[in-house]
């Protein structure tokens, strides 16, 4: 099981600027939503009180990043949580948000480590053709012997119909039609 890193503290002063401990300077609201952004957590802390200030602080980010436009969350779903905060009692709104983000996280993480697994060539256009040249190629080349196990076209010739000169000619014209193919997709 790995351990979360530490947050990065950020300390406020009485004069509401923030103080990034680690590098030792000031820092603005767009510089904590990077930082979140990049990946880190945050802590912010009142100096003189200690008292923990990162939620309102994160409700501010988000509030301002909203203001300009880029909004995140629906008008439903803000009503849902205004009213989670009137209801007088415990609400499953906060379990079930963090919940949904956790799974939304996990998510994330399987759907980019299953985009490595990927193999982007398979994508490109003629993909196939040229699979069925190597495997042509292959059949020509070795007289049919330990042939190459890829996908099978159309295009590809019968090598036991065709002696090995024509095959090799066949090989060619495709090679030169596959060249003019992906000449002019560039």
């Amino acid at each position: 099981m790995t351990e979360k890193p530490a947050p990065l503290l950020i300390k406020r002063y009485a004069s509401r600027r923030l103080y990034n401990t680690e590098t030792s300077d000031y820092v603005t609201l767009e510089d904590i939503s990077g930082f979140i952004r990049d990946g880190r957590e945050v802590q912010i802390v009142d100096l003189k009180t200690g008292d923990d200030l990162t939620r309102q602080y994160l409700l501010q980010i988000i509030a301002e990043h909203e203001s300009r436009g880029e909004s995140v969350l629906p008008v439903d779903v803000l009503n849902d949580l205004v009213r989670s905060y009137m209801g007088g009692g415990a609400s499953v709104v906060p379990q079930f948000l963090q919940a949904s983000f956790d799974m939304l996280r996990d998510g994330q993480s399987k759907m980019i480590e299953g985009m490595g697994a990927i193999n982007p060539m398979t994508k490109m256009p003629g993909f196939e053709a040229m699979q069925a040249q190597q495997q042509a190629f292959m059949k020509a080349m070795t007289g049919g012997l330990g042939q190459w196990s890829g996908p099978s076209s159309e295009a590809e010739p019968a090598a036991d119909a065709k002696d090995g000169g024509e095959d090799l000619d066949a090989i060619k014209k495709q090679l030169a039609e596959l060249q003019d193919k992906l000449s002019k997709l560039s």
